[in-house]
């Protein structure tokens, strides 16, 4: 399948290492709004074409778009891709917002394409293996997913930059970048909790820099902890009365251990570059574009719808706010 992509960060690259690694795919064009970035790009990972007027990229000979843009501009190039007959693939957050999403999800109904988040949590096989070890922890009694690490671009932000990772105005944050990966299995292995309890420290570009959610499922607290302040060194578990599952990284479903209690640790997986792990979004991305009426494109679709309702909920409990 032949792809536009939208983004010149490393994450555009770490996808298109992944869909070539895992589809065969061929990149065709690439947008910018920078036209140094984008020849640039273009260059490192052999793509012909590079385009910064967003109507003649619609235009090009590709039959899909990866978006990896800002987060406030991943529904406006979504809805527009869509229109001009392009398939989406988008970064997670799949839209700032729920409205966002169901308006894209009719626009790709009515011309009869695909739109789908690219988050690795739905797409890796490894799910499977997290969901089937639920069983054998008996009644589960509480989790904790955490994904905390420490940014990259605090250093400009402490000497007084806003990188778009710290800037509101561009709907991003720590709830938005990384707490989206713990609600994400929380809402996939427990459903949507009866109860919400939520709290966030804000930088002074008016950011998350951290944050914490509580989900009340009556029987159990499911805690949600995430920052990009700081970095994690104990990872997630799940915790029932005949053993715990352990996770590495909630984010790739890696290092995962089941240890019963009184018994030996044990792999649930096994260790997945991060290319192959994106592969796995471009392998079920392009089987869903052949079958439409795949029973996992549907749970995707409301998987997305829900944990965007919820991440609305986290962000008005704690006065998260986008200019």
């Amino acid at each position: 399948m032949k792809y536009g992509i939208i983004g010149t960060g490393w994450i555009s690259r770490s996808f298109i290492d992944g869909a070539r690694l895992a589809c065969d795919a061929e990149i065709t064009a690439v947008y910018s709004r920078t036209a140094e970035r984008g020849r640039d790009f273009a260059l490192e990972n052999n793509i012909p074409e590079v385009y910064t007027d967003l109507e003649k990229f619609a235009k090009g000979d590709f039959d899909a778009v990866y978006i990896a843009s800002p987060n406030a501009f991943h529904a406006k190039y979504s809805l527009f891709m869509l229109e001009s007959g392009k398939h989406v693939i988008c970064e997670k957050p799949l839209a700032v917002t729920p409205d966002e999403i169901e308006a894209c999800a009719a626009k790709a109904r009515e011309k009869g394409l695909i739109y789908m988040e690219a988050i690795m949590y739905m797409h890796s096989p490894d799910r499977e293996a997290l969901r089937s070890a639920m069983s054998e922890l008996g009644e589960v009694t509480s989790a904790h997913f955490d994904f905390s690490q420490f940014s990259s671009k605090y250093p400009a932000y402490a000497r007084g930059e806003i990188p778009n990772i710290f800037n509101p105005k561009l709907a991003t944050g720590c709830l938005m970048d990384l707490g989206v990966y713990c609600v994400y299995p929380a809402l996939d292995l427990f459903g949507l909790p009866g109860k919400i309890s939520a709290d966030a420290v804000f930088m002074r570009t008016g950011a998350d820099g951290s944050g914490l959610a509580s989900f009340n499922y009556g029987d159990k607290l499911v805690t949600l902890t995430y920052s990009k302040t700081g970095q994690d060194r104990c990872g997630s578990q799940i915790c029932g009365d005949r053993g715990t599952v352990t996770v590495g990284s909630i984010s790739k479903l890696q290092e995962m251990e089941i240890t019963p209690n009184g018994g030996a640790s044990s792999a649930l997986c096994p260790e997945r570059s991060k290319e192959e792990i994106m592969g796995f979004e471009a392998y079920e991305f392009e089987k869903f574009i052949q079958n439409p009426d795949d029973e996992k494109y549907a749970l995707c679709s409301r998987m997305s719808l829900e944990v965007s309702r919820v991440m609305k909920q986290i962000r008005e409990i704690c006065g998260i706010r986008f200019d």
